[in-house]
């Protein structure tokens, strides 16, 4: 990666600075590498907090020559060192620093689903958290598949049994005598208690298997709709703070063109109405200053917030994920176990199933699920001025 070009302090020439103006406390002029003089704080580090903004918009509007050296880096700056991606605040990558992973023993959610990307048509963008949403959503679908897989594995017991029992009442080959008519009567007997059997087996797949299935799928679909809304509705307060940041800068910039222009007629021709003029052209540029400032703390609070309950939601994604994978699990499991108490001439169909649910791991599948479905592992940044 290339190293950027730092910046070089400057000193004034003489007669370069035709006002003479002197720079607040902690101030100091530097050149950037494309040419523009622009000033930092150096108590701050160029980052004017609550401390150093009365200083820092004296200095942005002290007089015409401040107004000329310092436009250059208001306008350059945050578009050389940020991205803004709907609406997000991401680190430039010649500037970036290092960032580590929130959980880098993990294949997390938390840490892969900062960046928004193409639907598969190629028109609009989704957003990480979206696509982590349609997964879950994907699996809530599942769950419903899997109750309806076992309700007609209970129909097809319930008439299994029905039949069962009414073959045993058949009266065909009644009148047959002796120990053959005994095992015969018992033969059909037989039929009887295993029509018993299968609906036990069909109404105990419907209370420990196919209930719970459901019951869970209607508390999943709850908590997906409430972190869906929660999420959205922060993403749509960034974007209107985000808006309200380019309109003040906006308007920012169209005080100081008016400043610049007065200040220019002052230079032409001295009368107190072009005084009065720049003075009040100086105080209107001043509010847009500190509106802008406002703005964009409002913004980072909002990128904050959004920012905090992304690592909360989607931790919060990953636990009801392994919550529902361990469920099923644990019912199918349950299905197997009926399905041994039930027919014991069949294991050998059922070993396979119980040796691939051994094998289940949560983790493991997260794992895939994410390198294949990612979308940036670049956290946000605050919006700096």
């Amino acid at each position: 990666m290339q190293q950027p070009r730092k910046p070089r302090k400057v000193t004034p020439q003489p007669g370069e600075d035709s006002l003479n103006c002197p720079l607040p406390p902690g101030w100091q002029s530097y050149m950037s590498p494309q040419g523009h003089r622009y000033y930092v704080n150096t108590f701050t580090n160029g980052k004017p907090h609550s401390s150093s903004r009365t200083n820092f918009t004296h200095l942005l509007l002290i007089n015409s020559l401040a107004f000329h050296c310092f436009l250059p880096a208001l306008s350059d700056r945050p578009f050389a060192c940020f991205l803004q991606i709907n609406c997000v605040t991401f680190p430039h990558p010649d500037t970036m620093q290092e960032q580590q992973l929130l959980k880098p023993t993990e294949w997390s959610y938390c840490d892969y689903f900062w960046a928004d990307k193409k639907d598969p048509q190629g028109n609009n963008t989704v957003s990480g958290f979206e696509i982590l949403l349609q997964k879950q959503l994907k699996g809530k679908q599942m769950q419903k598949e899997m109750a309806e897989f076992v309700r007609e594995r209970i129909k097809i017991e319930e008439e299994y049994a029905k039949n069962l029992s009414k073959l045993s009442q058949n009266s065909l080959a009644a009148q047959e005598e002796g120990t053959l008519g005994e095992a015969w009567a018992q033969l059909k007997k037989s039929l009887a208690d295993e029509a018993e059997v299968h609906l036990k087996f069909s109404s105990k797949l419907q209370s420990e298997v196919e209930k719970p299935l459901l019951n869970f799928r209607e508390n999943f679909k709850k908590d997906m709709k409430k972190y869906d809304h929660h999420i959205a509705d922060l993403r749509k307060q960034l974007a209107s703070r985000y808006t309200a940041v380019e309109k003040a800068r906006k308007a920012l910039t169209e005080r100081q063109k008016d400043l610049e222009m007065k200040t220019q007629q002052l230079e032409i021709k001295l009368t107190n109405k072009t005084e009065e003029e720049i003075k009040k052209a100086r105080r209107k540029s001043t509010q847009a200053g500190d509106d802008l400032m406002r703005c964009v703390d409002l913004y980072n609070q909002a990128q904050s917030k959004w920012f905090e309950e992304m690592v909360t939601s989607t931790l919060e994604l990953e636990r009801l994920e392994v919550e529902r994978v361990e469920m099923i699990r644990q019912h199918l499991c349950q299905y197997t176990q009926l399905r041994h108490e039930t027919d014991m001439f069949n294991q050998s169909t059922i070993e396979p199933v119980d040796q691939l649910l051994q094998k289940v791991e949560p983790a493991k599948d997260r794992e895939l699920w994410v390198q294949e479905h990612k979308t940036g592992d670049i956290r946000p940044v605050d919006m700096e001025i």
